[in-house]
């Protein structure tokens, strides 16, 4: 069972972005994610951790299509929806910014293009 008190990064933020195979915003969410991630690391340390809410007739297919996408992040399954259901995901993409403390900053339930600098601008403060 994922736990978000797993996901640690020695104090510096993480996003982390509820996704599914068959939700294309989410998909485009984390591509444009991937274009800036380089950067983003660099500038404020910043891990980013993708969480798949993929049951279990499609999880099959997000290695696959993660491997196609040759995404730079962490990828974690919620088979069961667990850690979805404990932060209160109802629509994907969902993405949550936590600071260095590990507490929630941010979060957005949706995803239009250029959303990334929304996120970008939270994590370098108000």
């Amino acid at each position: 069972m994922l736990n978000a008190d797993q996901f640690t990064n020695n104090g510096k933020p993480i996003i982390l972005s509820f996704w599914a195979t068959w939700c294309k915003p989410c998909l485009q969410e984390l591509d444009a994610l991937q274009d800036e991630y380089d950067e983003w690391q660099d500038d404020c340390g910043v891990k980013l951790i993708s969480i798949s809410i993929d049951g279990a007739r499609s999880s099959a297919s997000v290695k696959t299509l993660v491997n196609g996408k040759d995404w730079p992040f962490e990828i974690y399954l919620d088979k069961n929806q667990d850690l979805k259901r404990a932060l209160n995901v109802v629509n994907i993409p969902h993405p949550f910014l936590l600071n260095g403390k590990g507490e929630i900053i941010w979060q957005k339930n949706s995803y239009v293009p250029g959303a990334e600098y929304e996120l970008l601008g939270k994590m370098n403060g108000p």
